[in-house]
């Protein structure tokens, strides 16, 4: 075997380890002539191929492996296919990573609630797929959100109730969304409005309606308060009611309202009726006893029962009216009984025919009349010396000490006190005589 045989011998298993990947065999440079030429450029291929493959190896493990975008392959002094080579790789490594990047800047933007923004970046195939999928998810997520938005605008700062969300052309979870949302907005539709409804019924005192929507947790307390309270005010009202028909209408007085299982307000509500009524039944009840004694003739009695405003002026005019129907009363009986006793007086006179015996029965019968202590009769007499003054008669004077006890019949000297001037003292002392007395009054009322 020649030179040139063993060249070309070697050439052949160069180029079979580079056809079969191995890019680490190199030939002899030490030839002269053809073979070293064939050997220097066999060698400067396979240098070629190993820095092309090692930067695309690089870019691919950066871009495909690290995820590091934005890698080039770096291949110096190359031309022709080597170029174009290093030139679709990094085409291709540029868009994968404009697209990447681009996509990766809206999902960012999408993650941050902002859905303003598309994949604007030239794409095709799957790519482009891709894109379109991310831009019309991009597009759903923002109707979805305005709708959402726009019905917990109206519903919950609005109040607007009973809107719905409209996203068309959405599926899958989506749509369970929008479901979800719409179902959650006529619930809250339904349980506000029933609400209101029953609130206005109160507000209005249509006390017969109750919040019959289904609801759970918080929405169902607010229920269960609402109808307690509707069925306490109901209670409270039928009992008022009650208690307001039968002492204002029926005249049935000591009517209680009774209200169970209530507390704050309504309790001190149904306690001021009560005492309202118990006042007011008290109150008419003493009125009532002091009239019917009046009206049967009885002025002992008046009102003696706390009352203020009109009831207690009524209270002060009817006890003013016992009163002056008691003074009225006492008045005629006792000047009745004056007269019936002067005409008695007047009726034993008829026949006497004696002065003294006539003096002798006024003085026992006047002055218990008028309630006097002492009494004196004197007859005006003519003497030589003018008119004289003679006691023939006395009532209550004290015993005469010369001669005896006042009431023998015998003149005495007025001893009590001296006789009037020019009175002669010579009388007889009276003792009262036996009278019916009058009618007995009551004693804070009998004349002084």
């Amino acid at each position: 075997m020649n030179d040139s045989d063993r060249i070309l011998k070697k050439l052949l298993a160069g180029l079979t380890a580079v056809r079969d990947g191995d890019l680490g065999t190199r030939l002899p440079d030490d030839a002269v002539g053809l073979p070293g030429e064939i050997a220097a450029v066999y060698n400067g291929m396979v240098d070629q191929l190993s820095l092309v493959t090692a930067e695309v190896t690089r870019v691919a493990q950066e871009v495909g492996g690290q995820g590091l975008l934005g890698a080039h392959a770096r291949v110096p002094r190359t031309g022709g296919v080597w170029r174009d080579l290093t030139t679709g790789v990094n085409s291709m490594a540029d868009n994968l990573t404009s697209q990447v990047r681009n996509i990766a800047q809206v999902a960012t933007a999408v993650a941050r609630g902002d859905l303003t923004q598309k994949i604007r970046v030239n794409a095709s195939g799957e790519i482009l797929e891709l894109k379109e999928t991310i831009n019309t998810m991009v597009d759903q997520l923002s109707s979805f959100a305005e709708e959402v938005s726009r019905v917990a605008f109206e519903v919950g700062t609005e109040g607007n109730l009973g809107g719905q969300a409209t996203v068309r052309g959405v599926s899958g979870t989506w749509k369970d969304l929008t479901d979800n949302v719409n179902s959650m907005a006529t619930n809250l539709t339904n349980q506000v409005r029933n609400i209101a409804q029953v609130t206005t019924a109160v507000a209005r005192g249509d006390l017969t309606r109750k919040i019959d929507v289904d609801a759970r947790g918080e929405i169902l307390e607010l229920k269960t308060t609402i109808n307690t309270m509707v069925d306490q005010l109901s209670s409270f009202a039928a009992e008022v009611t009650r208690v307001a028909r039968e002492v204002g209408s029926e005249g049935r007085l000591g009517g209680q309202a009774e209200v169970a299982d209530v507390s704050g307000t309504w309790k001190r509500l149904t306690e001021n009726v009560n005492g309202l009524a118990g006042n007011l039944t008290r109150q008419v009840r003493a009125i009532a006893e002091v009239t019917s004694a009046v009206a049967e003739g009885d002025l002992t009695r008046s009102i003696t029962e706390e009352a203020a405003g009109e009831v207690g002026e009524l209270r002060d005019n009817i006890n003013a009216m016992v009163e002056s129907l008691r003074a009225t009363t006492r008045a005629n009986r006792d000047q009745e009984w004056l007269a019936s006793s002067l005409a008695g007086v007047s009726r034993r006179i008829q026949g006497i025919r004696e002065l003294p015996a006539v003096a002798r029965l006024l003085m026992r019968e006047v002055p218990p009349l008028v309630d006097a202590q002492y009494g004196s009769f004197f007859l005006a007499q003519q003497r030589p010396e003018g008119t004289e003054l003679v006691a023939i008669a006395t009532y209550g004077l004290p015993d005469d000490p010369d001669t005896g006890p006042a009431g023998s019949g015998s003149a005495s000297p007025w001893s009590a006190r001296p006789p009037p001037a020019g009175a002669r003292s010579s009388w007889t002392t009276c003792r009262p005589a036996t009278r019916s007395s009058p009618p007995a009054p009551e004693p804070s009322t009998r004349p002084a």
